[in-house]
């Protein structure tokens, strides 16, 4: 059993206990957290696509924890003018374990 969910702009695969890294929130570790755009759901009956959204499925997760991405170097270079320029910036995510996916009557 799996859904697909959209979060951030981004579209996510995921499964009860699996793990995802999500654009940061400001949630604290421990708070739940509950997706409600739902684009596809799969069962074993079969698969269920929405138009675009499916409104019987819920899927919550906990926040595990805040964590920083890798870090990203910028390099700025003025050529002929000995101006150089590096700087550097490690993102924010949020980990996020799945709970549970149910549907809802």
């Amino acid at each position: 059993m799996y859904a697909i969910i959209e979060d951030g702009g981004s579209q996510f695969r995921v499964e009860e206990g699996q793990e995802v890294i999500l654009d940061y929130r400001e949630i604290s570790a421990g708070e739940s957290v509950q997706f409600d755009k739902v684009l596809a759901y799969r069962n074993e009956e079969g698969l269920v696509v929405g138009q675009p959204l499916l409104d019987s499925v819920r899927i919550t997760g906990e926040v595990l924890q805040v964590e920083q991405g890798p870090k990203l170097v910028v390099g700025k270079l003025r050529r002929r003018k000995n101006s150089r320029r590096r700087t550097g910036h490690r993102q924010l995510h949020t980990r996020v374990r799945i709970d549970k996916i149910e549907e809802v009557a």
